[in-house]
């Protein structure tokens, strides 16, 4: 796989289109993303460079184009984490981390070592983001931005969003 998580892919650098459900504007994913997330019976549909990825928790678009198709959580094989509000949430796609891991571990010992954990296997080359991840990019961000999140609402929560190094409550700003 390519080192996706120490740059952006040069090839994916269009203009901004928004989704036409919620206005969100999208985040271009590379083809290959969009083949290796979808149901079989959407493949052709993906053939075409240009799809975006829709961050919008509260919208059911995951994909769309700027020519108006659209592809719907329903139409993936797989869960996409920032919009999913049950277990599993999914974080890390490449390791199988979960929010609920995060939780458990936040918890137990109020920190959690999640993301350290990615990064070093980052760090290794055991990435598989733009194969593994619905967004086609890293998630150590997102993930590091979800579990300060957690770190910071007063009980962690299985419906907050996790991202981070190692964090502890005591890193709270």
């Amino acid at each position: 796989m390519s080192d996706c998580c120490a740059t952006e892919p040069a090839a994916l650098t269009h203009a901004v289109a928004k989704c036409l459900e919620c206005g969100e504007a999208g985040q271009p994913v590379a083809t290959i993303t969009l083949k290796l997330m979808v149901r079989p019976q959407f493949l052709e549909a993906v053939g075409k460079p240009g799809f975006r990825f829709c961050r919008s928790p509260d919208c059911d678009v995951v994909y769309f184009h700027p020519d108006g198709r659209q592809l719907r959580k329903g139409d993936l094989r797989v869960r996409v984490g920032v919009k999913e509000t049950e277990d599993p949430v999914p974080l890390c796609y490449c390791f199988g981390f979960t929010r609920a891991m995060a939780v458990e571990e936040i918890q137990a010992t109020g920190g959690c070592t999640i993301p350290a954990r990615i990064a070093a296997e980052v760090r290794a080359g055991n990435c598989a983001c733009e194969a593994r991840n619905p967004q086609g990019s890293c998630c150590l961000g997102q993930v590091a931005a979800a579990i300060k999140r957690l770190l910071n609402s007063p009980a962690p929560r299985q419906q907050v969003p996790l991202t981070g190094n190692i964090l502890r409550h005591a890193d709270k700003p």
